[in-house]
């Protein structure tokens, strides 16, 4: 099977355990690159074609005002094709309850019909939230897999975890 794991992340200004704090990669990006080496998958950055703001607050603030408007603000790029991959593990840092609007992008350009999608989210207490419902929602025709919450400030010693998250879907669950 071929995957992709494509993720959202945020490096900068971040909150973590209770305060802001400047992280040089961002979590999911870490997560991300876990998973990539059990796997073998080939990587996708999404990002934003214009950042948010590097104050936390301030990308707090956009974040919320581009989920409630339902906006949908550009990439920086897309991919040609997600034809060739079976499996996508889909990680992003829970946005208000949910995914940033820019994941949501990425996955209404896509037919992700008969892919399994395998959620994963940094969170600071949040957990998935509705992400899971969300993306079933938007890829009614993908098989999504029970997603893995990572606490973001702890993204560092979840190697266990991930790898256990990976092995159970890879071993059909036994």
């Amino acid at each position: 099977m071929k995957t992709l794991i494509a993720y959202f992340s945020r490096k900068g200004n971040n909150y973590v355990n209770g305060t802001i704090r400047s992280l040089s990669v961002g979590n999911t990006k870490a997560a991300a690159e876990m998973i990539a080496k059990l796997t073998c998958g080939d990587q996708f950055e999404i990002e934003p074609a214009i950042p948010y703001s590097e104050d936390y607050d301030e990308c707090t603030r956009q974040a919320l005002k581009d989920l409630k408007s339902g906006a949908r603000p550009k990439l920086r790029r897309k991919l040609d094709s997600i034809a060739e991959y079976d499996v996508i593990y889909l990680g992003y840092p829970n946005y208000w309850g949910t995914m940033p609007v820019h994941v949501f992008l990425f996955l209404e350009s896509y037919d992700f019909s008969g892919k399994i999608i395998m959620p994963f989210c940094t969170h600071e207490g949040s957990g998935m939230a509705n992400s899971e419902i969300d993306i079933r929602r938007i890829c009614p025709g993908a098989k999504v897999e029970k997603g893995l919450a990572i606490h973001g400030a702890d993204v560092q010693r979840a190697g266990k975890a991930i790898e256990k998250w990976v092995w159970m879907f890879q071993n059909g669950g036994r």
